[in-house]
């Protein structure tokens, strides 16, 4: 087989991971969702021939410009906020050791802008760049011959920096909590010849403990989507366009160093993407609006959020 797809998958996992060495801020309250990340496009859920390991990188990026309060807009006065930029980082694995079971391993780092106003009045900002929250999660996919179905379950861990002086605690990188992670997914097909195919997954995120005062909200984050078979673009390529909603829900935080009055929102988004797939390549593209976003308090929000992601079957 032509050594063309691994060059190009090496390419471009190069290509995601270099902002890592070249990007290297405290806030107050921020609508982040930022772990709607963890669920999207139908090709990082397990298919029916996959065995062995696929290897994993994705880049998003979310640029928090619009003070918001409830389901609308808030001036500018609401809040010393002005900015909060952030570009998510994460390189992964996935491996099937047989039918059923597998695992999955997630290794984050975010680098982040805030620009602010300090006490006095006065512009100030921050930058900040550090290894995220690792999330170890399993897999079960016995449930049908074809994958079409599974359960996922695993956890969060305390590894990201959440001590970085400016930040407020829900706009520090890591939570310094441990978190259970409980989700499931569901694929099939439809319309004539099995010409379209479908998926849904939801992922919800339960901190189990607090840390120096600060619990996290329960947050749940869900995906569905619908896509065609695609087009041949050439022998062994193909190009699928997706068209999928995001929903994304958390409960205000807790504790002394929270800010439960302005923390916690509902989101709903509108997500379509593209698929190249090249023998055992993936690339996933996603550009994503807000449908609908209703914040607790005066939050930052983003009017749009993009993704990117390369996967490699071994």
């Amino acid at each position: 087989m032509s050594k063309m797809p691994e060059r190009l998958a090496l390419a471009a996992l190069a290509a995601l991971l270099l902002p890592l060495m070249l990007f290297p801020g405290r806030a107050q309250a921020c609508a982040c969702g930022c772990g709607v990340f963890s669920v999207g496009t139908a090709g990082m859920l397990p298919t029916t021939m996959e065995s062995g390991t696929t290897l994993y990188a994705q880049a998003d990026y979310l640029d928090q410009t619009r003070d918001w309060s409830g389901g609308s807009s808030a001036p500018a006065s609401a809040s010393a906020d002005r900015n909060i930029r952030t570009l998510f980082q994460t390189v992964g694995l996935r491996t099937m050791f047989n039918r059923d079971w597998g695992l999955r391993v997630e290794l984050p780092y975010w680098q982040r802008h805030f620009a602010t106003l300090d006490d006095a009045g006065n512009p100030a900002s921050y930058d900040h760049g550090a290894l995220g929250d690792i999330r170890v999660t399993g897999m079960y996919t016995g449930f049908s011959p074809d994958r079409s179905s599974g359960l996922l379950f695993g956890l969060k861990l305390p590894t990201g920096d959440w001590t970085y002086p400016g930040f407020d605690r829900d706009t520090e990188i890591g939570t310094g909590t441990t978190d259970l992670l409980l989700g499931g997914y569901r694929q099939w097909k439809f319309a004539a010849e099995g010409a379209w195919s479908g998926f849904a997954q939801a992922m919800a995120d339960l901190p189990a403990n607090s840390r120096e005062g600060y619990r996290p909200g329960n947050e749940l984050d869900a995906a569905v989507g619908v896509y065609p078979q695609g087009w041949v673009l050439g022998e062994g390529v193909r190009l699928t366009p997706i068209l999928q909603g995001l929903v994304s829900l958390r409960q205000h935080d807790r504790g002394i160093n929270a800010a439960p009055a302005d923390s916690g929102y509902q989101r709903v988004l509108f997500a379509p993407a593209l698929e190249l797939a090249w023998s055992r390549l993936r690339v996933d593209t996603t550009l994503a609006a807000p449908l609908y976003q209703h914040v607790r308090g005066v939050q930052l929000v983003a009017p749009w959020q993009v993704s990117l992601s390369v996967s490699y079957a071994l």
